[in-house]
């Protein structure tokens, strides 16, 4: 390919330097036809006289070499006129080359030209875009890890502290009676619970995201496995003072995945959905095919998700800015290892929400 495109500019380069010396003859026999046509019929003292002067320069002072001299400067002329776009093209590249190299990585360069010199400006524009993508997306990792590294700290620290200064109170028996003291340790338990949740969950999200993690797949029939999770799931049900709508379509939703895995990502949206739920009462389970995909909706009745918040929601650490402040549990990881899980198996998850009802789906590729 390199040496195609190299013959190819040679070729362009010789058809180049042809043109102009044919131009440059042409220019020439036409020239002298005419001083030869001007000198025989015409009697003006002005052509004359130039004649005059053309012979004493050919034959006289320069010789025939006065020939070779104008030929030299038509051929220049003509070849600086046929090459003067590409020429103005390479040095417009060039210019808005340097503009690049100073920082400005969004510019774009513009050339009238074709062929090679319109195919160098795009493949200029290409890299810098890529370049301009790949900065922006570290400039996004980086707040990424340092959003997480703050989001860590805060999650861990909330719950260690509580153990700490718990275990303060039962360590310097700053408590009344035995009752005291079972209620501070139960509290330290439950907050040592939380802790080792959300180190679990990190730790398994950051196994996912480095695609470290080993699937065990095996052919599940998926709504069969939908059915066994929203059976465990009734206690939870009971004690959120909910209930749990089924809606399964006939077709045997047979898929190629990790079923340990899967239950884990439809507990997470089943949890979710009883923990923003509750208002709406119901949980819907539903599961359709659509073309060769096997599509499973959760949907809960409860308080929407603002329109701002549903592009983030799969993100580590993202709550929606009112369930930040309650008094709601989890790691803040649920959805994001969820998201990492569906992804694993080739699908995809989304989240739509309004006024009425808000809906995860989850789409898996059937076999």
């Amino acid at each position: 390919m390199k040496n195609k495109r190299l013959y190819k500019y040679c070729l362009a380069s010789l058809i180049d330097i042809l043109i102009a010396i044919v131009l440059t003859y042409m220019t020439l026999v036409i020239s002298k036809k005419i001083l030869d046509y001007l000198q025989r019929y015409t009697t003006s003292q002005f052509v004359y006289y130039f004649w005059q002067i053309w012979k004493r320069l050919k034959y006289g002072i320069f010789g025939e070499s006065i020939n070779i001299v104008i030929g030299a400067i038509l051929f220049s002329v003509f070849y600086l006129l046929i090459t003067y776009r590409k020429t103005k093209s390479l040095v417009a590249i060039i210019n808005e080359t340097e503009i690049m190299a100073n920082g400005d990585l969004g510019r774009v360069i513009q050339v009238k030209s074709k062929g090679d010199i319109k195919n160098l400006a795009e493949n200029i524009n290409n890299i810098s875009k890529q370049l301009k993508d790949i900065t922006i997306a570290e400039r996004n990792a980086q707040k990424t890890k340092n959003d997480l590294i703050t989001n860590v700290s805060h999650d861990l620290r909330t719950p260690l502290t509580s153990v700490m200064g718990y275990l303060e109170i039962i360590d310097t028996d700053q408590y009344k009676d035995e009752v005291a003291l079972r209620y501070y340790a139960n509290i330290a338990y439950e907050k040592s619970k939380s802790l080792n949740l959300l180190i679990n969950d990190l730790f398994e999200l950051t196994k996912m995201q480095n695609s470290t993690i080993n699937l065990d797949k095996v052919d599940i029939n998926l709504v069969e496995l939908l059915g066994q999770v929203v059976a465990c799931f009734e206690y939870q049900f009971k004690s959120a003072r909910m209930q749990s709508r089924i809606n399964f379509s006939n077709d045997k939703l047979i898929v190629n995945a990790d079923a340990g895995k899967l239950v884990r990502a439809f507990e997470n949206l089943l949890s979710n959905a009883i923990k923003y739920g509750q208002d709406g009462y119901y949980v819907d389970v539903v599961t359709k095919i659509e073309e060769d995909m096997a599509v499973i909706q959760i949907i809960n009745y409860g308080g929407s998700i603002p329109s701002i918040d549903l592009p983030y929601i799969f993100d580590r650490f993202y709550r929606v800015e009112k369930s930040r402040n309650s008094n709601i549990g989890g790691s803040g990881l649920g959805l994001a290892i969820t998201k990492n899980i569906i992804e694993l198996h080739e699908g995809m998850i989304l989240a739509y929400s309004d006024e009425d009802r808000t809906i995860f789906e989850v789409r898996l590729p059937v076999k």
